[in-house]
């Protein structure tokens, strides 16, 4: 896992490519909906536990967070390893 500090924009951005809903990745990160509702909206500074909880749990089904404060954030998600075109 990446020492990436990532935005609520991309914990939304990074569900929504795997059309997750809140209660899914809530789920999968061990954190309750309500928690993961107000950093997602930026209601709420998340404790580094918790955002490395939500982080690993996206990056687990290929997600990436890029960017920096100079370029900008983003995601992006790379295919399962079993989805990979194998050649030879």
């Amino acid at each position: 896992m990446a020492s990436l500090s990532i935005t609520p924009a991309q914990i939304r951005a990074g569900r929504g490519l795997l059309k997750w809903t809140q209660a899914v990745l809530a789920a999968r990160a061990a954190v309750s909906v309500v928690t993961l509702n107000m950093i997602e909206s930026d209601q709420v500074a998340p404790r580094t536990r918790t955002l490395a909880a939500i982080q690993a749990a996206l990056e687990r089904e290929g997600v990436r967070f890029i960017g920096d404060a100079a370029e900008g954030y983003g995601v992006l998600l790379r295919p399962a390893p079993d989805a990979a075109v194998r050649t030879g």
